[in-house]
């Protein structure tokens, strides 16, 4: 089985589906950083296909960066500028040719991530 890495993003705080977060995935190499994609969540709260497609895929340490300050703002749980969080980046390590899934659970003033399936 080829790699391939997909995510998706839950409002714990709302307790739904998070859409139109971009979210944008980094493959990191010592101090070196290469954009690899950019994709938005839809109303299922996930990207329309992988993030990283087999065809990419390699072994390696990657980022995820969730652009949420939009979101909250959009969805009416902004407070006061700046927000407590705007982007969130997930930081990984993919070592097989395998499915990894990293969602983000999210609230204004907290989130948490886990190696899903």
């Amino acid at each position: 089985m080829s790699g391939y890495l997909t995510t998706h993003v839950l409002d714990t705080a709302r307790g739904c589906p998070a859409d139109g977060i971009r979210v944008s995935l980094f493959r990191l190499d010592g101090s070196a950083r290469q954009h690899l994609a950019d994709a938005l969540t839809n109303a299922d709260g996930r990207t329309d296909r992988p993030i990283l497609p087999k065809d990419l895929f390699e072994t390696g340490t990657y980022e995820l960066v969730f652009a949420c300050a939009g979101y909250f703002q959009g969805s009416g749980q902004a407070g006061r500028l700046p927000l407590f969080l705007e982007d969130i980046p997930i930081r990984f390590g993919m070592n097989e040719a395998t499915h990894y899934h990293v969602p983000l659970l999210l609230s204004p003033h907290g989130y948490s991530t886990y190696r899903g399936s």
